[in-house]
């Protein structure tokens, strides 16, 4: 039974819109195996009583005759740090919390935009996942509720900051999870869990009900098991959203029907500067395999320069920490969550208190990199600066996309690290998003296909390897295209 869990999303919702299969009977096979897979971190909040009541509502008007929508019955887990009005929102955070448990949560009176698309498409929206704290961190170990596990090695992370999202699907819990983006959070722990993931373009799908992190920046996107599955969840959640003042009113593709194009003719980018120096031998193999093979279904391969790719990693983190600092002064222990009183002391006492019980070590110290060069005397020296390149890397884009219809990079520079190996080294673990970090600061779109795995050897199995597809903004159509021809190259 829970095989059906793996099936793509369209057949699924096929089955329970024709009877084969019940959504109850869906919904309880979901949450048994996301409970027998619990070690692995995947959840924080399982809706249990609310996805069991949509599921009994989906069969009733099933039987009433009534039309369904495109995800009938089909299991989605969501990134915890999407509002959910019948579940607690913590963003894997203290702060959101009234006692430091996940269950005294944040209860939102609303959803965001894109769970409310997903509730009217009739998905069964079956928890709330583990993700590193407030979206800051690249393994989920910033979790301040514990990490999550890579179901290919459980002593190994699966990436941050949706790796929850990530391992439910890539652990056959859910066949669809929601994540966002900011840096590389969505398509870096797809590189390492052997799974799909988007990062729509900027404004392509509304951020209304999403936590904030760096609202420049930020994306919500899909996980799935296949090409085919991703383009159907992208569908349902993409669109103009009146509440959203960054939404686009861009009209949505239909990206289902992309993956079934051909590439002839299509010309693929390879930048040399993606295949530097610290890029594992591993994953270059696997990566260049890929992109003969595109070649080899009809496309052609073109080399272009990305010369400002090697100021990605300090443009994004002056950046996306300023941003931060801003957003996150709304949680002072005012209007959400934890409250933390002194013994002495007034307001500002208070927001003191609070603050240093609710954030854990790598928000603060974002907080504090991020209000450093804010500051007066280092704001034209840092941040203005940081647009300024940020400016440049876009032009990159916007200049090789001239030239070519994609560009095909590595998603990580390595294969998943081991829990523990980078946690007092924020450099190495920033540049864990060195290669999503560009296509983030420009705002196009960008996903991650696997292509590996890596071969075992005596200090490791193997581990998924993931090629990062980049196309201008909302040409989501066309990575569907390419990404659907290198799943089926390697079929």
């Amino acid at each position: 039974m829970t095989e059906i869990l793996t099936l793509p999303a369209a057949e699924l919702a096929r089955r329970v819109r024709s009877g084969e299969l019940s959504a109850v009977q869906v919904a309880e096979t979901s949450l048994a195996v996301a409970r027998a897979k619990a070690e692995l971190g995947a959840f924080l909040h399982l809706a249990d009583d609310a996805v069991l009541a949509s599921a009994r509502d989906i069969d009733a008007r099933r039987g009433r005759g009534e039309p369904l929508g495109a995800l009938a019955g089909v299991p989605v887990a969501v990134k915890d740090a999407l509002c959910t009005r019948d579940a607690p929102t913590t963003a894997g955070s203290r702060i959101l919390t009234r006692s430091g448990q996940v269950q005294d949560g944040w209860r939102p009176p609303y959803d965001a935009t894109v769970v409310a698309r997903l509730r009217a498409a009739d998905a069964l929206i079956v928890g709330k996942t583990n993700m590193d704290e407030l979206a800051m961190g690249s393994s989920t170990e910033n979790s301040a509720f514990g990490p999550a596990r890579n179901p290919w090695d459980p002593t190994r992370t699966p990436g941050g900051s949706s790796g929850g999202s990530a391992v439910a699907v890539a652990a056959g819990i859910a066949p669809l999870s929601l994540g966002s983006d900011t840096g590389g959070s969505i398509r870096q722990p797809a590189a390492f869990t052997g799974v799909v993931g988007i990062k729509p373009s900027y404004g392509r799908v509304p951020r209304t009900g999403l936590v904030a992190f760096a609202s420049s920046l930020d994306q919500v996107g899909p996980f799935a098991r296949d090409v085919k599955s991703a383009a159907r969840l992208l569908s349902v959640i993409a669109g103009h959203d009146a509440r959203d003042s960054t939404s686009s009113p861009e009209v949505v593709g239909d990206y289902e029907a992309a993956c079934d194009r051909d590439v002839r003719g299509l010309k693929v980018g390879v930048p040399s500067e993606y295949f530097a120096e610290g890029l594992d031998p591993e994953v270059e193999h696997s990566v260049r395999a890929a992109v003969a093979e595109l070649e080899g279904a009809g496309a052609e391969i073109v080399e272009v320069p990305m010369p400002h790719t090697r100021y990605g990693v300090a443009t994004y983190y002056v950046i996306a920490t300023a941003e931060a600092s801003s957003n996150l002064a709304r949680l002072d222990g005012v209007r959400f969550g934890l409250r933390r009183e002194p013994p002495q002391g007034g307001l500002a006492a208070m927001y003191g208190h609070t603050r240093d019980a609710g954030f854990g070590a790598e928000v603060k110290r974002r907080i504090l990199l991020g209000t450093y060069v804010l500051s007066a005397g280092y704001y034209d020296a840092y941040y203005l600066k940081a647009q300024r390149v940020r400016t440049l890397v876009r032009r990159d884009f916007e200049q090789a996309f001239e030239r070519v219809d994609v560009l095909a990079t590595p998603t990580s520079p390595t294969p998943a690290f081991a829990l523990g190996e980078r946690v007092d080294d924020p450099l190495a673990m920033y540049l864990a998003d060195v290669y999503t970090l560009p296509a983030s600061l420009a705002g196009v779109s960008a996903l991650s296909v696997p292509v590996g795995p890596t071969k075992a050897r005596a200090d490791r199995p193997a581990l998924p390897v993931g090629l990062q597809l980049i196309a201008p903004a909302f040409a989501e159509e066309r990575l569907c295209t390419v990404a659907a021809a290198v799943e089926r190259a390697r079929a």
